[in-house]
């Protein structure tokens, strides 16, 4: 497999739905030398500690039946709006040219979330998609496992 390319000023964006690292390489592509730009977090505890109600009843309009409604997952709901938050801040950063390229590095499902979230430029601006979850690993180990050893292309 080829080895993945990040020109110098490239951004690397390693998320889930609860934290986020914008890497940006200050080496070039055949030495790459990431450095964290910026760090986005969210404390986001399970549903059960966020929600405590009761599902409700719907009651129908002619006759006595009654169903329930699903209780509102307020976790996956915090992590669509920190995803979506991500994504805004990618649009300012490709429309306002801190940078012109990006990778995005994320879990199949947080991937699946952000990319309803992406604008024209930054879908223009994303040269690669890693559908692994490298987020609570070091910077210089998620360099090792995506650049060194070509992950993706």
């Amino acid at each position: 497999m080829d080895k993945m390319r990040i020109d110098k000023g490239d951004w690397l964006v390693v998320c889930d739905g609860r934290k986020a690292l914008i890497l940006e390489n200050l080496g070039d592509e055949m030495f790459p030398n990431l450095h964290t730009k910026e760090v986005h977090e969210q404390p986001n505890p399970a549903t059960s500690a966020q929600g405590s109600d009761a599902p409700g009843r719907l009651h129908a309009a002619a006759g006595g039946a009654r169903s329930s409604v699903e209780q509102t997952d307020w976790h996956d709901e915090a992590e669509r709006a920190f995803l979506r938050s991500l994504a805004g801040r990618l649009d300012t950063a490709v429309s306002s040219g801190e940078t012109t390229a990006l990778t995005m590095v994320a879990s199949p499902r947080a991937l699946g979330m952000i990319r309803a979230d992406y604008s024209d430029v930054v879908r223009k601006a994303i040269q690669n998609e890693v559908g692994k979850d490298l987020v609570k690993l070091p910077v210089y180990e998620i360099e090792k496992q995506l650049l060194m050893s070509g992950a993706a292309k």
